[in-house]
């Protein structure tokens, strides 16, 4: 039987164990320092929004295409995963109408003509009188998506990942190779798969150059916003500061955000920051306080996540690393929630070409 170690239990580890497992011939363990129910700046998905909003360009969507479906089908059947559809509405500034949001990575997102119109239900161009006034928008688009309660939904897949035999085990690795020693059985792995995240910076055996922090600074309140979630290509106040808001299923909170602050590892919120980002969210929504301003809004915290920004895309590959066969999946910036299902699709076909190989020696 195929013994997996699976390093890492963000969204990416956690998907990855899932899929891994459906497969009743294979072993999984997923290994940690930290796990669902933790929060820590070193530790992203619980910080995340989180919703589908695609941002991949159509010669790399096959992670958003191939995820969709599988979130689409989690809110309509099974509620205790945490999601909920939710009308998505994404603004177009006339700044950066020519090409993507500037303090982020390539982003497909506001693209006029997008490929996902084929995608998304009930995909529309918005009317010139439906765009925020006194605003320099020039367009902007409508589909059908869905919000994640991150808190709930990370329970849910330990949960059915534990149904399915996978055991859990804190750690805190300093090089790769040595998750391969920490499968709850007494067989040293197969393979390792390495869904470690922003970490892959810093850890021996990847060390990974490329992976930088994009921080995200949000405001989560009580308030609940009747207009569905949105977005904007952009704002006035700074090239790494955009707007949005989503309010999460069963009582998770309505998140307004942001920033994409590249290289900044900085944990602490910052004041200023998070005035005007209430401010920017109000403003396009004044639904959220009635009118009342940003005084209106019942603040439950202020927050910062890290995420796993990686210079060129996600790295999915297999690479053998001091006689151990590594299947990385980390580098997924701020769509790890919207591309989990796609890249570990992608990890589990590298892992049965690991085995596949190692088999033929035999």
């Amino acid at each position: 039987m195929p013994t997996i170690v699976v390093l890492g239990a963000g969204v990416i580890g956690l998907t990855c164990a899932l899929k891994l497992s459906k497969r009743k011939e294979n072993t999984v363990t997923v290994v940690a320092k930290f796990m669902p129910g933790d929060y820590d700046i070193e530790y992203t998905s619980p910080f995340a929004g989180a919703n589908v909003l695609p941002m991949a360009f159509e010669a790399t969507s096959r992670w958003e295409r191939r995820t969709w479906p599988e979130l689409q089908r989690l809110a309509a059947e099974v509620p205790e995963a945490g999601i909920h559809f939710q009308k998505a509405r994404v603004f177009r500034r006339k700044q950066e109408a020519a090409s993507a949001f500037k303090g982020a990575p390539p982003d497909g997102l506001f693209v006029p003509d997008p490929w996902y119109k084929s995608l998304m239900p009930d995909y529309r161009e918005l009317r010139a009188d439906e765009l925020p006034p006194n605003h320099a928008f020039v367009s902007g688009c409508e589909f059908g998506s869905v919000c994640i309660n991150t808190a709930t939904y990370l329970q849910w897949l330990v949960g059915q990942c534990a149904a399915r035999g996978v055991v859990f085990r804190r750690g805190v690795l300093s090089h790769v190779v040595d998750a391969a020693g920490m499968s709850h059985t007494t067989k040293r792995a197969d393979v390792v798969v390495n869904a470690c995240g922003l970490q892959a910076c810093r850890l021996g055996g990847v060390m990974d150059g490329k992976v930088v922090p994009a921080r995200g600074q949000t405001v989560l309140v009580r308030n609940e916003s009747g207009g569905g979630m949105m977005v904007t290509s952009g704002c006035d106040d700074a090239e790494d500061e955009v707007v949005y808001a989503m309010t999460r299923a069963y009582g998770g909170g309505t998140i307004l955000g942001g920033t994409y602050q590249k290289g900044n590892w900085e944990s602490n919120p910052d004041p200023n920051t998070a005035v005007r980002i209430m401010k920017r969210a109000v403003e396009l929504h004044p639904e959220l306080t009635g009118g009342k301003g940003i005084e209106g809004l019942d603040v439950v915290r202020h927050a910062v996540g890290l995420r796993p920004y990686r210079e060129g895309g996600v790295r999915i590959e297999k690479e053998k690393v001091d006689g151990v066969w590594v299947v990385h999946n980390y580098g997924h910036a701020g769509w790890g929630f919207q591309g989990s299902y796609g890249t570990a699709e992608r990890a589990l076909e590298l892992v049965d070409e690991v085995l596949a190989e190692e088999k033929a020696k035999l």
